[in-house]
């Protein structure tokens, strides 16, 4: 059974994403003193008394704006009320009533949601007794909070709790679902990508470069397969990451990246591939991800029937080092081949955790040291006696020898081109250690 859901809505600046985080126990939003930071919704799992929802944070409501930007988080937000259980209305006790909340009120009333009003920054018993001014809503009680100094947190649970519908709460996360990044530089398609493969208009898209600031989170199955769809902030180079938002939202893309099972780099397929591009290429095969190069918005390409492979050959020389990356040319736009990501995507992600029995290794050591073996150095005669495979994502092979520390790079690089000949590992880095026998 699917886990309730919980969102948090508001006016700009009340404190929503602060809220977020308290309840959570930790900084998934980004919190600025700027208004507006928080534009997709965004979703995580929260767990109180034994009991599991999901939370979600959304942008500031404003209703009547004819801001393009404002018009779209307010859409956004409207969309969460419709799939929401519960209603976390979030007030300013600093400011009162306003306006704004008084619509926001009407509009819940007419949803029918069940709701709860959170009077925010109550940080003092002073300030408690201002919260009684928002009985004007309707919405009954207001509860007392301060995200910012945790007061109330643990009451406001208890009532969410309290409020939410009765299920199977044995219900948890998919552990088997594939978490996976999209990233890329900003403004290449990573949210219209995600919309396309789940069939809504889940995150935000317009042109404007640098919609999307946090890491959202979106759970879809396909052919049987869960996944937990992670759209990213678009990644700059540091010079040009200008505010101080954008270089929160940018170490957020980065520890998705971290977090993540396999990332799928999107790169303009008009403008090709860039220098940028290969930066966060070279960023995620640092952490040792297994990756998927998808080339978007393939119909804005004049093709003929050679035109994938020699866009394909440019791609190759290019990565070189790269070349056991699987490439496939997509459009966010019309579907194409989307789909055919999440394939290669279950496919990486099965063979980032392919283990390769000892016997069978060390089989294949002998040939590859039949070929070829390690030069002398420093007078000494190099013996490689056995291999074994360690760990998984990322595989690890270490290598046992009677003189570890003088192999030379290119024998290592030889030992890492024969694994990948003899078993693939498409999309997946790994990793070649020597040890003392």
């Amino acid at each position: 059974m699917r886990l309730p859901t919980v969102a948090i809505i508001g006016r700009l600046n009340v404190g929503k994403s602060s809220l977020f985080n308290r309840l959570l126990h930790k900084q998934v939003a980004v919190v600025d003193e700027q208004p507006g930071v928080t534009r997709d919704r965004n979703y995580a799992v929260c767990d109180w008394s034994g009991a599991s929802f999901r939370l979600v944070d959304t942008g500031g409501m404003a209703p009547g704006t004819d801001d393009l930007m404002e018009k779209l988080i307010h859409d956004q937000t409207e969309f969460a009320i419709v799939e929401s259980d519960l209603v976390l209305f979030v007030v300013d006790t600093h400011v009162g009533p306003d306006p704004v909340d008084r619509r926001i009120a009407r509009r819940l009333h007419q949803s029918g949601k069940e709701c709860l009003l959170v009077a925010n920054k109550v940080d003092n018993d002073r300030l408690e007794n201002e919260i009684f001014e928002f009985l004007a809503l309707g919405l009954g009680d207001p509860v007392p909070v301060s995200a910012k100094v945790g007061r109330g947190i643990g009451e406001l649970l208890d009532k969410v709790i309290s409020a939410l519908p009765v299920t199977d709460q044995t219900a948890e996360v998919d552990e088997s679902a594939i978490k996976v990044a999209l990233v890329g530089r900003p403004n290449v398609g990573k949210s219209s990508f995600i919309n396309r493969l789940i069939g809504q208009p889940r995150l935000l898209v317009t042109p404007i470069a640098g919609t999307t600031r946090d890491a959202v989170d979106t759970p879809f199955e396909l052919d049987g397969q869960n996944y937990i769809l992670i759209d990213t902030a678009g990644l700059r180079r540091k010079y040009k990451i200008h505010e101080n938002i954008e270089f929160y939202t940018t170490l957020r893309t980065v520890r998705a990246i971290e977090n993540c099972d396999v990332a799928v780099v999107l790169v303009d397929a008009v403008e090709g591939l860039t220098t940028q591009d290969q930066r966060i290429l070279e960023q995620v095969f640092a952490n040792r991800r297994a990756a998927v190069l998808a080339v978007n918005k393939w119909d804005l390409v004049e093709k003929d029937p050679a035109t994938a492979d020699r866009y394909t050959k440019a791609i190759n020389a290019i990565l070189a080092k790269f070349a056991h990356l699987p490439v496939i040319y997509v459009s966010a736009l019309t579907g194409q081949r989307t789909a055919k990501v999440m394939s290669l995507v279950a496919q990486v992600y099965a063979e980032a955790r392919k283990r390769i029995p000892t016997a069978e290794l060390n089989e294949f050591l002998q040939r590859a040291l039949n070929r070829r073996r390690p030069p002398a150095r420093q007078g000494k005669y190099i013996k490689i006696n056995y291999v074994a495979q360690t760990e998984v994502a990322p595989p690890t092979f270490v290598f046992f020898s009677n003189q570890p520390k003088l192999i030379d790079k290119t024998y290592i690089g030889y030992l890492s081109n024969q694994i990948r000949r003899e078993y693939g590992f498409e999309g997946v880095p790994f990793r070649v250690k020597f040890r003392k026998k």
